[in-house]
């Protein structure tokens, strides 16, 4: 088996986690040969502008192993964001050649703000992308020719990629190695991470407890938390307007206020994609995940999963391992 070969771009001003958390899953992910050793599935090269060392955000430099003008054929490039990125200089040597080679490339992908790099080709225009949530309305209003979406983790059009902020890099890069090497490869790499395979959450940037946390007043602050680590107890408006210190009546005013929508339907939410992450394990049985995440019934975990997902639990989690299965 020879290595797939992955490109990332470097720069100064890169978002040091942009180019370390993605490369590191690549770097792990490996495959047993017939002495049963590891063997690895990635080559990761780091193009520099210069062979000079470049300098992280924050702070962090860094030593490419060439740079673009000298790089050798691709499988994958992976441009990094970061607020070099939006350097004039930068931002036109980077975007030009990228332009100028993309049709050796078999897939290339974005991470966070490095949209802005592979914005400017032309390649994206007309395509659904993504981009760190606090930068997708500027992106959609330098690029109005791409389908901008500022929720998703990461999405993919034809052979081109673009993430959300940051961590998302890791999400992204797991994802690129399950298209690869099936499920089983990423896991291992997930595990290696200590991160999901695929987050709970679903493809949001961010997930419910945390936008709760972002915007909660400060009797709110640790509730969220709370309520993932206690899916199976009493989540009921009562109990946890009394866990607030608020009464009932006010807790549901200033709840809804803050997110647009009552507690049962949020504490239904953090329910199911718990639930779908826990089917996907395959370690208990439907009635059980119901049990586990707090649902009274199995008929009303199925009717709940089924108006959000629109599918039911075992279709669900029947599909996932018939995904697996073919990609073994």
């Amino acid at each position: 088996m020879k290595p797939l070969r992955v490109g990332f771009v470097g720069y100064d001003g890169i978002q040091g986690l942009d180019l370390v958390g993605a490369s590191d899953a690549f770097s792990i992910a490996s495959i047993p040969d017939s002495q049963a050793r590891p063997r690895p599935c990635y080559e990761v090269l780091v193009l520099g502008l210069t062979n000079a060392p470049f300098r992280a955000e924050s702070g962090l430099r860094f030593q490419p192993h060439t740079t673009l003008g000298r790089a050798p054929k691709l499988d994958t490039l992976i441009i990094p964001g970061g607020v070099g990125g939006r350097n004039r200089h930068i931002n036109e040597t980077i975007s030009r050649w990228i332009g100028k080679h993309a049709d050796g490339i078999r897939r290339i992908a974005s991470v966070c703000t490095g949209i802005y790099m592979l914005g400017p080709t032309g390649l994206l225009n007309g395509r659904k992308v993504t981009t760190h949530w606090r930068f997708a309305a500027d992106v959609a209003r330098r690029f109005p020719d791409l389908k901008v979406n500022h929720d998703a983790l990461f999405l993919k059009d034809g052979g081109f990629y673009t993430s959300g902020g940051v961590t998302a890099s890791i999400d992204l890069a797991l994802a690129l190695i399950e298209e690869d090497y099936g499920p089983r490869v990423a896991l291992s790499v997930a595990r290696d991470l200590v991160v999901y395979l695929k987050r709970a959450g679903g493809q949001k940037q961010y997930s419910e407890p945390l936008e709760f946390q972002i915007n909660a007043a400060d009797r709110f602050a640790d509730l969220a938390t709370w309520m993932v680590d206690h899916l199976r107890e009493n989540l009921s408006l009562e109990a946890l307007s009394k866990r607030a210190c608020l009464s009932p009546r006010h807790f549901a005013r200033k709840f809804k206020k803050a997110f647009g929508g009552t507690p049962a339907a949020f504490v239904e939410n953090l329910r199911l994609d718990e639930a779908r992450r826990r089917l996907t394990e395959r370690t208990q049985t439907i009635e059980t995940v119901a049990s586990s995440v707090g649902f009274q019934s199995d008929d009303s975990f199925r009717r709940a999963f089924q108006r959000k997902f629109g599918v039911n639990p075992s279709v669900y989690r029947n599909g996932f391992r018939a995904r697996k299965r073919k990609a073994n």
